[in-house]
């Protein structure tokens, strides 16, 4: 499958500002999770077994929509100064809520399951440290922390 990405870097912080119709308050009613749930085949894709942390710098932010049917998520393009990896963090409606502002330039280190995605190398993020502040995406076992993220 392909994974299509909206072309053109994208600051995290300007995606809080998208246009009228597309989701800002979550999935929406009826929607679930907008099929970032770790039940789906792209949830399942995450795999403890491959956990690595690397470091780099980040090239681009990006919103991409891995499978057919799933809503936006977001993901990075860093440079680690070995390859350019894509960091999938997760789904656009939780990611645009947080407290880390990731944009190029940035240092960061990443945690997460390496993948091969269409092919090529990429990380399932878990964590994106930047400088003192964390982005905590998934636990131990890879199960997204923003399931059941309304209930906290």
């Amino acid at each position: 499958m392909k994974m299509a990405v909206v072309a053109g870097t994208i600051p995290l912080l300007a995606l809080m500002s998208s246009s009228p119709g597309s989701p800002q308050t979550g999935p929406g009613p009826g929607r679930g999770s907008g099929g970032w749930r770790a039940a789906t085949a792209y949830g399942r894709l995450y795999d403890p077994g491959t956990v690595e942390t690397t470091q780099g710098k980040v090239v681009s932010v990006q919103r991409l929509f891995p499978r057919p049917g799933m809503s936006a998520g977001m993901h990075l393009l860093v440079d680690t100064g070995k390859e350019r990896l894509s960091v999938h963090l997760g789904p656009e409606w939780y990611i645009e809520r947080q407290d880390v502002p990731l944009e190029p330039g940035d240092a960061i280190e990443v945690k997460g399951s390496r993948i091969s995605f269409e092919g090529k190398a990429a990380l399932v993020a878990a964590e994106v440290r930047k400088g003192a502040e964390v982005l905590r995406l998934r636990d131990d076992a890879g199960f997204p922390v923003w399931s059941g993220w309304r209930r906290r």
